[in-house]
Formats: C-alpha cells, structure tokens, sequence
C-alpha cells in the first residue's frame, strides 16, 4: 500500500517553496532580468531535496561525501539561489543583487558560490558533468548521488543524448536526472519548436530506468524518488509534469515569462499572492 508523507512534513516543504518562489520573484526583479518561469516550475523539485533528500550541509559546502546537485537548465538559477538562501548558505539579502556586477549571484551558477557544485549555464553540459560526477563516485567507492535538472527544450541537444547513452553504459546508478517538462521553451512550445516527445521512451530506449510524477504535488514527489532509490543497476530519469511559472497567476503556461522580469506593477501582484499562499500555510 503507497504511504503519503506525513502532513506537517508536507506543509512544511509547501511553506519553503513557497518562501522560495518569492525569492526568485525578488531577485529576478531587482536584476530587472532572468528567468523566472521555468525557476518557479522547479521550486517544488528543489525544495524537495534540499530540505527532505540530500545528504547536504551548509556549514561544509565541500563535504566530498555530500550529494551533489547540477542544474543543467542553468538559467533558471533564481530558483536554486533561493533554496540554497533558505538553506542557510548565504544571505537571502544576496538575492536582491542578482545578475549585478560584482555580485555573488551572477545570471547563471557558478561554482564560486556557496551550495553550486557546478557552473552551468549551456544547455546539455550540466547533465555531462553530473555524469562525470557520479562516475568519480562510482570509482572511489562513495555513497553520494548526484541529481540533475534539465528543461524538456534543453534535451533537444545532442550532447543530452550522449550523456545519457554514456551514463547507462557504466551503469550510473547513482545519478538521478529531472526533466523538468512545463512544455514551454523561450521559441514556444516544444511540440511546435522541436518535439522531444515520447520523452519517457527516449530514456528508456536509452537504457534508464524512467519514473513520471507531478512536480507540484510532494506525496508525488516523493514517491518518485523514493522509487528512485530502490534503482541499483542503471540510472534514473525522473520526468516530472509541471507548470511554467506554478504559483503566479499571471505567469503559469505563458511562455513570455520564460525570460522577462516582472515591472513593479507585476511584482507587487506576484508577491501578493504568493504572500497570501504562504499565510494560508501558516494558519
């Protein structure tokens, strides 16, 4: 019988990604650029596994036996920013300073930065390194895994498939990759720009164990990487359904909001309504 999580446990992962989609909304604002869509779609997933999966510690960044993190649709770092401030590894002041010059959060993640495992930023590079990654693990004996996020328009690159082809074939079990599929890429939708679809097929055919979940609802969330543990022999692709810019009214399915920051107007009403999303939470 599945067994959800339980509920405080859940509402309290709820109140965080909630914390942490205003966090993206504050920084992409104040840069008066960014990528605030396709950072809100995946602030659930992040959440998730900073606050309730991963072996990670803010006091020791560096632990070679943590798990480790890429996000290979670099430009969504707004989201991984704001989880990694609400994980106590810097400031959440940092995030009003986004994309300014000289300040630690620049436009894409960059390895300098506290909790960022690897910069990132051309699409289908992140999932290499991350295979990369979980090859050194599986070399020197260590326990650690390594989880990667990509965009359903991200694996319309090549090197994706390399990657995946190359990960199966050592038997790359302790990688796990997210596919974050909002449907929307900056040109449009990926049906109409280039398909990737049968998405799950593709991996599978690839040589990965596949797993689907609701990106936005954490009993799915969390049964699908808790499947994902049990996947001793191959990797696991895990391709999570979501909604461009979940939890802003004006935003959700828009794909002009893959790449434009909210005016003053548009801030004051996102960060209104997710204000009020949070004190529903807290009642």
């Amino acid at each position: 019988m599945e067994v959800n999580m339980d509920s405080a446990t859940k509402k309290n992962l709820q109140k965080i990604a909630c914390k942490v989609r205003m966090g993206v909304i504050e920084g992409t604002y104040n840069a008066k650029s960014g990528h605030p869509g396709g950072s809100l779609s995946i602030s659930d997933t992040l959440t998730y596994l900073y606050f309730n999966k991963m072996n990670v510690d803010p006091k020791n960044p560096e632990d070679p036996d943590r798990d480790r993190l890429v996000l290979s649709k670099g430009h969504t770092a707004p989201a991984l920013y704001s989880v990694l401030a609400q994980k106590g590894y810097f400031p959440e002041d940092e995030l009003k300073s986004l994309r300014h010059i000289g300040a630690l959060l620049q436009g894409h993640p960059c390895i300098h930065i506290p909790g960022v495992d690897m910069s990132s930023g051309s699409l289908g590079q992140g999932i290499s390194a991350a295979a990369g990654m979980a090859l050194a693990g599986k070399i020197d004996n260590k326990s650690y895994k390594v989880y990667t996020i990509l965009g359903d328009g991200e694996i319309e690159e090549g090197q994706v498939w390399e990657a995946a082809m190359f990960s199966a074939h050592y038997g790359l079990s302790n990688l796990v990759a997210i596919v974050d599929n909002n449907g929307l890429q900056i040109d449009g939708p990926i049906t109409e720009v280039c398909s990737p679809e049968p998405i799950t097929d593709k991996f599978a055919a690839f040589g990965w164990h596949v797993i689907t979940m609701d990106a936005h609802d954490f009993d799915s969330i969390d049964k699908a990487f808790e499947a994902a543990e049990k996947i001793t022999d191959k990797p696991v692709a895990i391709i999570q359904k979501s909604t461009k810019g979940k939890g802003v009214s004006f935003m959700e399915n828009q794909v002009g909001w893959h790449g434009t920051a909210p005016n003053k107007e548009q801030y004051d009403q996102a960060m209104s309504e997710l204000s009020a999303q949070l004190k529903e939470l807290e009642d």
